[in-house]
């Protein structure tokens, strides 16, 4: 048996050129922006591996935004009741490791080079099988997905945590029975591949609540947790509920935030679960979207657990578990004086929750973005949500080769904010200099600056690079 990656370890730069070399030949597959709308490879892949993926009981979580954030949050509080958990997430923001994680961390790139070597010849087989029958490889995420399940298993972990990578019902992780399937709110986003009709993204999403697994030991109905949605979204994944007969608890209905108050470093919040009200709960997170996130959460955890009206969680480890949430990238502040945070928001509704949340719990008397968004993103409506909140925006380059040029960029931010109020820069090592020189124009020279910020978004990538330059540790 594997030993665990909870404690913290010294990484060779061996272990570190290897990590490069397996992402060098991940990268020569398909990525994630390109998809082959079928479950075949993997499911194959997983047959020869003896499925794995079927040796835990697993959380399924899909939707448009938030799902890091509620997988993060699940991890949190199934540790805090004493389970083992494997965590697939994606995209990293850092370290390409942070997608699969065990015992709530990052695996180390030494397990993740061995799980990625372990597997090679199955999935070349795979590959040769595929490309015989006229079809594509394996893409890089099917790979990382066959790679998490692997490691899950040796580990082995008692509960896996699954964000689905795009859509839901061919998205490669697809080949998991969640016994609790969580859908997130649904919006737009990935309209190429997903489209831009919200029930037929709903329909997609949908194909992560399945019938529960007749050959378990101990059989149970799949549960749907489903955050509120549009009536659209609502009646397609009600439907699939149906359809399979699984159980449904809705937000607003079943479970809910009952009360929120910012706090230092968070939000105190109560919230109405399957069991019960849960009381002083300390979120150290910011932002009601995120109070929202926390309630579909704990929703997961009471269905995975069986909880209901004469059945509670443990109060006191629900507690502990949501006060140790950690979420890099989401509204993350990195340096203080000024004031510089993170955020990963990359569609128009994580924009609307960005601005929503540092209108209602901050009050700087001046607010600096520094933005590079993805060329395929609804660029138009991130800028339009963040422009409320901004006094000026820095728009750079992330240093992906999917983000939108600057002056592209720079040409949209003045039709929205004005030319006085658009400065670009062309790297963002450049641009979070400029940024913070112009937040520090707040105060007299040589004053402390106090009442100004920076926020970095745009883009998982933009987070990611950001964090870097901070000198943050991959979470």
């Amino acid at each position: 048996m594997s030993t665990s990656d909870s404690s913290p370890e010294e990484v060779s730069p061996i272990d570190l050129a290897e990590l490069t070399l397996v992402e060098a030949e991940l990268d020569k597959r398909w990525p994630e922006t390109k998809i082959d709308p079928s479950l075949a490879r993997i499911s194959a892949l997983m047959d020869i591996l003896g499925s794995p993926q079927h040796g835990y009981p697993a959380i399924h979580i899909t939707g448009t935004n938030g799902k890091t954030s509620v997988s993060r949050m699940v991890d949190a509080l199934l540790t805090g009741l004493h389970r083992r958990t494997g965590r697939i997430t994606s995209p990293h923001l850092q370290i390409a490791t942070e997608r699969i994680s065990i015992d709530g961390r990052p695996v180390s790139p030494r397990r993740y080079v061995d799980t990625y070597r372990e597997i090679e010849p199955y999935i070349q087989m795979i590959d040769q099988q595929s490309e015989a029958a006229g079809g594509p490889p394996m893409s890089k995420f099917e790979v990382l997905t066959a790679m998490a399940y692997s490691a899950f298993a040796e580990a082995p972990v008692d509960v896996a945590v699954v964000e689905v990578g795009l859509g839901g019902r061919w998205d490669a992780t697809n080949v998991i029975n969640g016994e609790v399937a969580v859908i997130t709110p649904v919006s737009l986003d990935h309209a190429d591949y997903l489209g831009d009709d919200l029930a037929g993204i709903a329909k997609e999403k949908s194909g992560i609540i399945k019938k529960g697994r007749e050959d378990a030991l101990l059989p149970r109905d799949t549960v749907a947790i489903i955050a509120e949605q549009t009536p659209e979204v609502m009646d397609v994944l009600l439907r699939r509920a149906v359809e399979v007969d699984a159980a449904v608890a809705r937000e607003g209905a079943e479970f809910a935030v009952l009360a929120r108050r910012v706090a230092v470093g968070g939000q105190q919040l109560e919230l109405q679960g399957l069991g019960g009200v849960y009381t002083d709960v300390f979120l150290p997170l910011h932002g009601e979207h995120q109070a929202r996130n926390a309630s579909l959460a704990l929703a997961a955890v009471e269905a995975f657990f069986g909880a209901g009206p004469d059945r509670q969680l443990d109060q006191d480890a629900v507690r502990q578990g949501f006060a140790s949430v950690v979420t890099p990238g989401r509204l993350e502040r990195v340096r203080s004086a000024p004031t510089v945070f993170l955020d990963a928001a990359h569609n128009p509704d994580g924009a609307k929750a960005l601005a929503t949340a540092l209108a209602a719990e901050f009050d700087f008397r001046k607010l600096v973005g520094v933005v590079s968004v993805m060329g395929d993103k609804d660029v138009d409506g991130i800028l339009a949500a963040l422009e409320p909140v901004f006094d000026e925006i820095v728009v750079t380059h992330n240093g992906s080769v999917r983000a939108m040029d600057v002056e592209s960029l720079a040409n949209i931010a003045v039709a929205k904010f004005g030319d006085e109020r658009v400065v670009v820069s062309p790297t963002l090592t450049d641009a979070l200099e400029t940024a913070i020189g112009l937040a520090e124009e707040v105060g007299e020279p040589g004053e402390a600056v106090s009442g100004a910020g920076v926020v970095v978004t745009g883009s998982v990538v933009t987070a990611g690079a950001a964090r870097t330059l901070f000198g943050k540790d991959p979470a």
